[in-house]
């Protein structure tokens, strides 16, 4: 067998500039938004934005061509860190979740999620049946457009959500923990519908395969609940032998990358998996969460800011000058902001919980980010958007994130914590790293006491 040859040293130059270039950036800018009462994650996303073609490739394409080539290598070097820092991110988030939490507020956490994600689905479709025909390509038809922008308006992000979260110090609280339970079946549901529509644009619908990624869905979640709990405690606390937290760390990441290998495989997206695995090792009784701390600190100050970066690298903020793209680009963002934040807060109000709940959870679930990038990276791909299109889905995902987290602080500040919140908060800072603060060993530091 013929290995490929090793990176040439001028493209090995390149990607380490930028690399180096998009973390100082995404850091001096998350810097400065918390400096102004902002997450840093709203800096961290303005970063592609700065050095893509929306600003420097506009101001001096020759520095932005040489920095960021448009060489598919190069770009994919760059793809890959953001994807492995996503993924990672992700997992990260699902140890947080707090399963006990679920089992007690499954009927408002359904609520939330068909509220936030029939009502965006619904508007986002009749909105792509109405928009001018520039919006769309031709290669996959009307219908299918309109489909393709319904997923996309329903959805969350995980993953910008989490990160929100766990910059304002939310992921304790009980709405925190309300907003990543929703949007997290909400997300389930938007893959699956992606995949159908993905397999639509590829060869056509038929109740086969919709059949067949739905059986593929109930499948993993079924063997990760029967085989997987019990093969990733197993093999966590083996890891956890060791003196140091090397081995846990490496056995995590290892965990979290296995399962988003197995639902790609299966067609759906990786960063499912990925959840999926981290709340297996979140699980009490299977990690040492203490030893895991430095994996948290490495994707958030690391992988995460890197990969936000890369988002809106493809962006052409240009394209909107045209009146035509502006006015579609802006009814496309109301809609998306009105349908996922009335339909998150209906649910919410249906469920008796406070309006500063519902607002919260209407905000938080609002923030589409890292997930509406890979939906309308698909969308380009398979030829169902057109990068005017692509533009526009990405300028949602940006500005929404945008809005949650003043919203989100707004609204909590007039929610008072409870107790289990506080214990909740004890053991998060744990998971930090912070000294004085020790969860027992058999207690998820999202979660609290075992139920």
């Amino acid at each position: 067998m013929t290995l490929a040859p090793p990176l040439g040293a001028h493209q090995l130059l390149i990607f380490l500039l930028a690399v180096a270039t998009l973390l100082l950036l995404a850091r001096c800018l998350g810097w400065l938004a918390q400096r102004v009462g902002m997450p840093a994650l709203v800096g961290e996303l303005l970063t592609g934005v700065f050095l893509g073609p929306s600003l420097l490739g506009w101001v001096a394409p020759d520095l932005s061509g040489w920095l960021l080539p448009a060489e598919a290598t190069q770009m994919h070097l760059l793809d890959a860190i953001g994807q492995f820092g996503v993924l990672l991110l992700v997992g990260v988030t699902g140890a947080h979740l707090d399963i006990g939490l679920l089992r007690r507020r499954a009927g408002t956490v359904v609520r939330v999620s068909l509220g936030g994600l029939l009502i965006p689905l619904s508007f986002g479709i009749a909105l792509g049946a109405l928009l001018p025909s520039l919006m769309e390509t031709g290669d996959g038809g009307r219908l299918l457009f309109a489909v393709f922008l319904g997923v996309a308006m329903c959805v969350s992000a995980i993953p910008v959500i989490a990160k929100t979260l766990s910059d304002m110090r939310l992921l304790h609280r009980n709405v925190g923990q309300l907003i990543l339970l929703a949007g997290t079946l909400d997300d389930v549901v938007g893959w699956f519908l992606l995949s159908v529509v993905s397999a639509a644009a590829v060869k056509g619908v038929s109740a086969g395969q919709v059949s067949l990624s739905l059986l593929y869905l109930v499948g993993f979640i079924v063997f990760a609940v029967l085989a997987g709990r019990p093969v990733v405690r197993r093999v966590m606390r083996i890891a956890d032998r060791s003196e140091d937290g090397g081995p846990s760390v490496a056995t995590a990441v290892v965990v979290i990358l296995l399962g988003a290998v197995c639902t790609h495989a299966l067609g759906m997206e990786p960063v499912f998996g990925a959840f999926v695995a981290g709340i297996l090792i979140g699980l009490p009784g299977a990690a040492n969460q203490i030893k895991l701390a430095s994996l948290r600190t490495l994707v958030t100050a690391v992988l995460a800011p890197i990969f936000l970066a890369t988002a809106g690298l493809r962006m052409d903020l240009t394209a909107l000058v045209d009146p035509t793209v502006a006015l579609a680009a802006l009814a496309v963002l109301v809609i998306a902001i009105l349908g996922k934040f009335a339909g998150a807060y209906i649910g919410a109000r249906l469920s008796r919980l406070s309006r500063w709940e519902g607002l919260a959870i209407g905000a938080g679930m609002n923030a589409r980010g890292v997930v509406e990038v890979i939906i309308a990276l698909t969308g380009l791909r398979l030829g169902v958007l057109n990068t005017v299109t692509y533009t526009i889905v990405v300028l949602v995902a940006i500005v929404t994130s945008l809005m949650a987290p003043p919203i989100l602080r707004y609204a909590v500040s007039r929610l008072e914590q409870g107790d289990d919140e506080r214990l909740r908060e004890i053991e998060q800072e744990a998971w930090r790293g912070i000294p004085g603060t020790q969860p027992s060993r058999d207690t998820n530091p999202a979660s609290g006491p075992t139920p």
